[in-house]
């Protein structure tokens, strides 16, 4: 089994308007989600094995923020081919990981993530798939499990939705 566990960037600080958008850090609501879905994912013990991060610094502010809540340390590549990409790149990237990783973490963005949850899930909870259709907000959780025993055998329609958590469900 093979369990993929996507996490978009907490909300980010567009108080800036010449900043750049790969530059934006996390504004003070970003910095409260982050721990919190770091704590869940401890609490409910859906751990990773790696994680993949956008290079961008809202996702690496996000990860960061999340990591420091975790017991030990989660091997991190950071990559700027996660930075907006498309669902068909990250489905790239998911088939290059390791085999030794049963579960993996990526940390990233919109629309990229909530349009490869939605290409990737084929079953799971009703209600939590109608949630997931509905939209993929800001520290967004969603863990999709796969009967498979290779990363490259990830395909459209063949995860289960374990869950889709939003940092307002954990208040």
């Amino acid at each position: 089994m093979k369990r993929l566990s996507l996490l978009r960037h907490a909300k980010s600080d567009r108080s800036d308007p010449a900043a750049e958008d790969f530059d934006r850090g996390l504004n003070s609501r970003g910095h409260q989600a982050a721990p919190a879905m770091g704590r869940y994912l401890r609490r409910q013990k859906l751990l990773p094995d790696i994680v993949l991060c956008s290079a961008a610094r809202r996702a690496r502010e996000t990860w960061e923020l999340a990591a420091a809540t975790l017991k030990g340390e989660i091997p991190v590549e950071y990559s700027e081919r996660l930075y907006l990409a498309a669902p068909s790149q990250i489905l790239r990237l998911l088939h290059q990981l390791p085999e030794t990783a049963g579960a993996a973490l990526l940390v990233g963005h919109n629309p990229g993530f909530h349009a490869l949850a939605l290409q990737l899930v084929g079953s799971g909870d009703g209600a939590v798939r109608a949630q997931l259709q509905a939209k993929f907000p800001t520290a967004a959780l969603a863990v999709i499990d796969f009967d498979a025993e290779r990363w490259s055998d990830l395909a459209s329609g063949k995860g289960q939705l374990m869950r889709f958590v939003v940092p307002r469900d954990l208040d």
